[in-house]
């Protein structure tokens, strides 16, 4: 969303309910299947493009992959023990889509299907709601040799992965995310090269757009024709809170062509009834639109969906191109190719305030403002939090623990901006941490860490970190707990 920022702080609201949350408000934690489960090679899966990008030279931070990450696929029961012990009651995970259909097309792989089933009745075991995401971003590397996200084909072949994991989880798993931050598929995988397939095309990237759009239309379909009718479909966008550096008009259009191409792309023809005017217009020169959308491309990805999953870390400030200024992408990584097709002169600014390990501004306004203004967008549509949290580099203490106080801040300052735009009428109905464990962050690797649980990537132990405690206590008292200072207990 497009909007210039809000000065105010994020006052509470009055001192007797300013901690609570509404009752039934959803508490979890997120994860990707690349990222934990390691097993790349196990019970008939076979390469997904970030195990082909992981394993070119030069890629990935370190020379790192996912081959084991945290091992979840042997341990998922442990996992499954800690994230009870911890009070959890949701975890979102993801589908490895080619552990379940390993060449993205024909029928299942049952070792695989077999884990994901295994892994739902372990949750519903310890009481913990299962969330399934049918992709983050691991496409069976088969179907990018046949052209990837940049042939209709591959939204075809993800609308009979959809039915295949239905049918076979449908009847436990009672919401379904079809997509996974599909900006970060379609123009850091195709635009700036900086994920996998590593691809530097802008003309390809809303090519990309477009046809993991349709995917989503398409899965959303399959599950609607699949699922029990109380099963619900969502959607999981990284929608950006785009910021104009001033409100001198240049900057203001700045914000408004960075805003066309990285939320309403997607929000237009899932959520408004088609592609935007102006984004069309200020990518004409890039792609031919009326070629690349067929005759009821938009009316099926516009199939109604029954929640909005927003994930977020950081805003973005942007102004009309600065003469001299290095290039910078938003803390999307580095990369001479830009993510932002048609729009590649637009500057981007650092916010001022303290960063994250990632180098992202820390500023839960931006929450806030995007929560409210998606909510005026989209009245009636009910929206959670997907993914939000924050990398430090988190270091055992002496008494064994990890006192991660900079991340119990973030945490609870972005739990104070939900709680305040809820307060002013938006419909959050959930948050889900990012990350339940420090897993593999893509390009980078190992070195930066997002869990509230440390794992040690060489015997794979898990310690919860103080984060960890105090996100148990909002749990269990569904409301935001006081920051510790100078305490060794969370």
């Amino acid at each position: 969303m497009s909007a210039t920022p809000t000065n105010a702080p994020l006052t509470a609201p009055r001192a007797a309910d300013r901690l609570h949350f509404p009752p039934g408000f959803l508490w979890g934690a997120a994860t990707a299947a690349y990222q934990i489960e390691g097993a790349v090679a196990e019970d008939g899966r076979t390469p997904s493009i970030w195990d082909t990008f992981s394993h070119t030279p030069g890629k990935v931070a370190g020379g790192d992959t996912g081959d084991i990450a945290c091992d979840h696929y042997h341990r998922y029961r442990t996992d499954v023990t800690l994230m009870s012990h911890l009070g959890l009651q949701a975890y979102r995970f993801s589908l490895a889509w080619p552990r379940v259909q390993p060449d993205g097309r024909g029928p299942a792989n049952a070792a695989g299907l077999d884990f994901y089933s295994r892994l739902v009745d372990e949750l519903l075991d310890a009481g913990v709601q299962p969330v399934a995401t049918l992709y983050h971003w691991d496409l069976p590397q088969a179907l990018e040799d046949e052209g990837g996200w940049t042939v209709r084909e591959t939204a075809e072949r993800f609308g009979a992965y959809a039915a295949l994991a239905a049918d076979a989880l449908g009847d436990r798993v009672a919401l379904w995310t079809t997509l996974n931050e599909p900006w970060c598929s379609a123009f850091l995988g195709y635009g700036s090269g900086v994920h996998a397939p590593g691809r530097t095309d802008p003309a390809l990237a809303l090519r990309a757009a477009h046809h993991l759009n349709l995917a989503h239309g398409r899965a959303t379909a399959a599950l609607r024709a699949t699922l029990p009718s109380h099963a619900q479909v969502a959607v999981s966008l990284n929608l950006h809170q785009v910021r104009p550096l001033t409100t001198d008009p240049a900057d203001l259009d700045a914000a408004r062509r960075i805003d066309a191409v990285a939320n309403r792309v997607f929000t237009g023809p899932m959520l408004s009834g088609g592609y935007p005017a102006d984004l069309l217009a200020d990518t004409a020169h890039v792609i031919d639109w009326d070629a690349l959308v067929q005759p009821g491309d938009e009316a099926a990805i516009g199939a109604p969906i029954d929640l909005l999953g927003i994930n977020y870390y950081t805003p973005a400030v942007v102004s009309a191109p600065v003469p001299g200024a290095a290039a910078a992408h938003h803390a999307h990584g580095e990369s001479d190719h830009s993510p932002w097709p048609g729009s590649e002169d637009v500057t981007f600014h650092l916010p001022p305030g303290d960063t994250t390990d990632m180098g992202w501004t820390i500023d839960p306004t931006g929450l806030y403002d995007l929560l409210t203004a998606t909510s005026r967008a989209h009245p009636g549509l009910p929206l959670a939090i997907t993914e939000n949290g924050a990398a430090f580099p988190d270091i055992r203490s002496a008494d064994g623990r990890f006192h991660d106080q900079e991340r119990i801040d973030y945490i609870h300052q972005h739990l104070a901006a939900v709680h305040r735009a809820i307060a002013d009428g938006a419909d959050v109905r959930g948050y889900f941490l990012w990350s339940l464990l420090d897993n593999f962050e893509w390009a980078y690797g190992y070195q930066k860490r997002f869990g509230a649980v440390h794992v040690d990537y060489t015997t794979q132990l898990r310690t919860p970190k103080a984060s960890a405690r105090w996100y148990s206590k909002a749990i269990s008292a569904n409301a935001i707990p006081p920051r510790p200072r100078g305490s060794a207990e969370a």
